[in-house]
């Protein structure tokens, strides 16, 4: 009866049956002999960092803080914006507020020689003069000035008080013992205001220092 034709892998049992020793033994000689290469499985290799992380690191770093600067700055100047918007707006309404108080003033002047001439009229009246008349004149000049208080017109009388340049105008100083020096002795004219700003000076007498 003829045999089964031997596969390699019965011949190495077969070459391991014959080599005496344990199977320990065995292994560690196989071992010895390299024919346990590449049975035992590398490890893997640890990850190490990339390299130049460190210094990508900083870059990124340094981008933030250049954004944060610029963020900065940019608000900064929306500020400034602001801030000088609200300048120029507040600028422009107290621009219109003086406009509009003062748009009349040349108006006034133009109409203060009627009040002065009203008033000289009612002074120069005599006794022969109508009391109709009269009370006509007194009733036109109350209501012109009635007219021109509405629109902030006021009236200088500076009769006995100090001189003041900012809204007197000398016209003589006359020596005076029974007054102080520098005090208005007479009113030539009267001054006015409008809404505060001066439209016209007093013309007035100043007394000074008896020689």
């Amino acid at each position: 009866m003829a045999k089964d034709p031997q596969t390699p892998l019965d011949e190495e049992l077969k070459q391991r049956d014959a080599k005496p020793g344990t199977p320990e033994q065995q292994a560690e000689e196989r071992l010895a002999e390299g024919e346990l290469e590449g049975l035992i499985e590398d490890e893997e290799p640890l990850v190490e960092p990339a390299p130049g992380s460190d210094a990508e690191a900083d870059v990124l770093a340094a981008r933030v803080e250049e954004l944060e600067q610029s963020l900065e700055q940019a608000n900064d100047q929306a500020l400034r914006a602001a801030a000088e918007a609200q300048n120029v707006r507040r600028r422009a309404e107290q621009e219109a507020e003086k406009a509009r108080k003062f748009a009349l003033e040349r108006f006034v002047k133009e109409l203060l020689p009627v009040v002065d001439s009203l008033e000289k009229a009612l002074e120069s009246m005599g006794e022969d003069a109508s009391d109709v008349h009269r009370e006509g004149v007194s009733m036109t000049l109350k209501m012109q000035m009635d007219v021109l208080g509405k629109f902030g017109v006021e009236s200088i009388e500076p009769q006995g008080e100090p001189f003041d340049p900012q809204v007197h105008e000398a016209m003589a100083m006359v020596p005076n013992p029974e007054l102080e020096p520098n005090t208005v002795m007479e009113v030539m004219q009267k001054g006015y205001l409008l809404n505060g700003r001066l439209v016209r000076p007093a013309m007035v007498v100043v007394s000074q220092k008896a020689g």
